[in-house]
């Protein structure tokens, strides 16, 4: 199975590329990350563009399943469901805007078009959120033993990694950032996300974060069919 994962940068091409498509492959189901806007640009959250490059992406490859992998984070509020998604806790958020998409992507598709070949994401709160994971692995790859703790803190006191939270000063990357500055995003060789979730790995990504876990099942079962 063939699936097209339209992503917001740099950060989320080489998590995917390095990390979820290596697993799905065994399974039998290959991604194909392709970053949002013009080539050699960084992309960009913008709900117009995404949904004009979603919707080309669904009739261009009629045979494929086309996912998204945005974060809730910084969305902007042309998004559908942003303002009704506000203050619900991460399950009732994530449904309303899984459905608001879906409802404002139908629109512009066939009548007959098989809606399971259409998978909406948004990953709360924030991509970093998955490396929230293993404070240990963030701990070793930012060679500071110390931080272990820190982070395990930040991860109890929000009740999950997917809890913490979309505020300027304390989403995923900006506690992240302030105890260690040099984190680095995008998809060079000393950039970090990446290569922090390969070392934690996809099980225990999965174990952590229920709603990422959601959607990564719903990809692992395209390869039963």
């Amino acid at each position: 199975m063939r699936v097209l994962v339209l992503v917001e940068g740099p950060t989320e091409r080489a998590i995917i590329d390095s990390v979820f498509a290596p697993f799905l492959g065994l399974k039998n189901v290959f991604l194909y990350p392709r970053v949002v806007g013009k080539p050699g640009h960084k992309g960009g959250n913008k709900f117009p563009v995404v949904k004009r490059e979603l919707t080309s992406l669904i009739k261009q490859e009629p045979d494929s399943v086309i996912t998204m992998f945005f974060d809730y984070y910084a969305l902007d509020n042309d998004w559908p469901g942003i303002r009704e998604s506000k203050g619900k806790n991460t399950d009732n958020a994530l449904e309303i805007l899984k459905q608001a998409i879906t409802d404002t992507i139908l629109p512009e598709l066939d009548a007959n078009f098989n809606q399971a070949r259409f998978i909406p994401y948004i990953q709360f709160y924030e991509i970093e959120s998955l490396l929230f994971a293993s404070p240990n692995d963030m701990a070793k790859v930012f060679n500071n033993p110390n931080l272990k703790s820190i982070f395990e803190k930040m991860v109890e006191e929000s009740g999950g990694c997917e809890n913490i939270n979309d505020d300027i000063n304390t989403a995923p990357s900006k506690r992240i950032i302030r105890y260690f500055p040099s984190y680095k995003k995008g998809r060079s060789v000393n950039a970090h996300a990446y290569r922090i979730l390969q070392h934690i790995g996809v099980e225990k990504i999965r174990e952590q974060c229920p709603k990422f876990n959601d959607w990564f099942a719903s990809l692992e079962q395209l390869g039963l069919h």
